[in-house]
């Protein structure tokens, strides 16, 4: 699930992305897992990840309105987004963040 909230430009924009988990469950690990492989491979050096345990920071998860867990939420650049799941579909997840994988650009740019 997919939810725009503003607009800004996103090209060699730092990225803060907050991660909504549920303790240590299979689905909040791999969704940690997950976001911080697509991170370190796409943006090192331009992230900023925090992860908000739900249940050590309940208010938190009631003011962001979560409707599931685990939870990412795009801060900026660009349009906040967010995507709810172990975020294990790496193309939805690449997409929602605004980012091409080097594959696809030379794809793009060749033609």
């Amino acid at each position: 699930m997919e939810v725009e909230e503003g607009a800004e430009a996103t090209t060699g924009a730092e990225y803060v992305l907050h991660l909504y988990i549920t303790g240590a469950t299979p689905n909040s690990t791999r969704a940690v897992r997950n976001i911080k492989d697509i991170c370190e491979q796409y943006l090192p050096g331009r992230y900023e990840l925090l992860i908000i345990d739900i249940y050590q920071q309940p208010e938190l998860a009631q003011h962001e309105q979560l409707i599931g867990a685990p939870t990412l939420i795009k801060r900026s650049p660009g349009l906040v987004r967010r995507l709810v799941g172990d975020l294990s579909d790496r193309a939805r997840v690449l997409r929602a963040l605004g980012i091409t994988p080097p594959a696809a650009q030379d794809q793009t740019t060749s033609q």
